[in-house]
C-alpha cells in the first residue's frame, strides 16, 4: 500500500466516523433473535404476535434469507415490495422451488443461490410480491441504477450518486404504505422491514403521519454506507421522529441495520 492510498483510507474512515450519527440504544430484557444470512440477516424481538401473521418486507434484492427463515419460524406471510428487475426474477425462482430443502450454505455476498433456502413446508400462501417501489405516493417514480452495475439495489433518492438526478434510471410504479395496508386489508402490523436505499426516511415519516404504527420496525439507514452531512441530518431526524412516536431503538447490527420496537406493544 502506497503512502497516498494509506492516507486516503484513513481520511475515509475518519469521514465515516465523524458523519455517522450516534443513536442511543435503549437497554431491554426482550428476547432478541437473528434470522437470515450474514449479508441479509436482521435481529428481531421474539413475539407471539408474529405467529401466523403478515409482515411487510420492503426491499427484496437477491437475498430473501431473513424472510424465508421468518416464514419457517412463525408460519407467517411475507409481503415483499420491490420493483427491481433482478429481485422479481429472484422471487419467481423462490416460488418455483417451494417445498424443497436447502442443499448449499448461504453466500457471504448479497446474492443468494436459490438452493440455499429451506423452502420445505412453505407454499405460495407464505409469499406475495408487489412489484412496486414503496414511497410517499402512488405515482410512478424514477428508480436510479446503482453506480456499480453488478450491484442490484436501485434508489429513488439516488444517494449512491450523491443525490444526483443526472444518472441512469428506470421508471417504476410506486405505492404508499397507506395504500398497501388498505389494499391488503391489514390491521395491526407486527413487523415492517425497510431496506429501500435511502427512501426509508420519507417513507417512515409518511406512514407515521398516517397512524401506521408497526410493533417492530427494521430499518437499514443506507446513507451510512456513503456518509454525508445531509445523510447524517436525515438519519437523526428520522430517529427522533420514531422516538417521538413511541419507539425505542433496542438493537444495532453492522453495518447499518436498526431495530425499533413500539414501547406500547412491548411494555418498555
Amino acid at each position: 500500500m502506497t503512502k497516498l492510498s494509506y492516507v486516503a483510507r484513513i481520511v475515509r474512515k475518519l469521514k465515516k466516523y465523524l458523519l455517522s450519527p450516534r443513536l442511543n440504544i435503549t437497554p431491554t430484557y426482550l428476547i432478541l433473535k437473528s434470522f437470515g444470512s450474514v449479508y441479509g440477516g436482521w435481529v428481531i424481538a421474539n413475539s407471539e404476535s408474529l405467529k401466523s401473521s403478515t409482515i411487510i418486507s420492503c426491499g427484496l434484492g437477491e437475498d430473501a434469507s431473513f424472510d424465508v427463515e421468518m416464514a419457517q419460524e412463525f408460519g407467517l406471510k411475507v409481503i415483499f415490495v420491490d420493483p427491481t428487475p433482478r429481485a422479481i426474477i429472484h422471487f419467481n425462482q423462490i416460488i418455483n422451488r417451494l417445498g424443497h430443502g436447502k442443499t448449499t450454505d448461504y453466500s457471504t455476498g448479497g446474492a443468494q443461490l436459490i438452493d440455499s433456502y429451506n423452502l420445505v413446508n412453505l407454499t405460495e400462501s407464505n409469499f406475495k410480491l408487489i412489484p412496486k417501489a414503496i414511497w410517499i405516493s402512488d405515482k410512478p417514480v424514477r428508480f436510479y441504477l446503482p453506480p456499480v452495475k453488478e450491484h442490484v439495489s436501485h434508489s429513488i433518492l439516488n444517494y449512491q450518486n450523491y443525490y444526483s438526478s443526472d444518472t441512469s434510471y428506470i421508471e417504476v410504479e410506486a405505492i404508499s404504505m397507506k395504500q398497501l395496508v388498505v389494499s391488503e386489508s391489514l390491521g395491526i402490523i407486527p413487523l415492517i422491514k425497510l431496506d429501500v436505499e435511502g427512501a426509508e426516511i420519507e417513507v417512515i415519516g409518511s406512514f407515521l403521519n398516517e397512524g401506521i404504527l408497526p410493533e417492530q420496525l427494521l430499518v437499514e439507514y443506507d446513507e451510512l454506507s456513503t456518509p454525508t452531512l445531509k445523510g447524517r441530518r436525515r438519519i437523526i431526524f428520522c430517529h427522533n421522529l420514531l422516538v417521538d412516536h413511541g419507539y425505542a431503538l433496542v438493537n444495532y447490527s453492522s453495518p447499518s441495520n436498526f431495530l425499533y420496537v413500539s414501547k406500547d406493544a412491548f411494555s418498555i
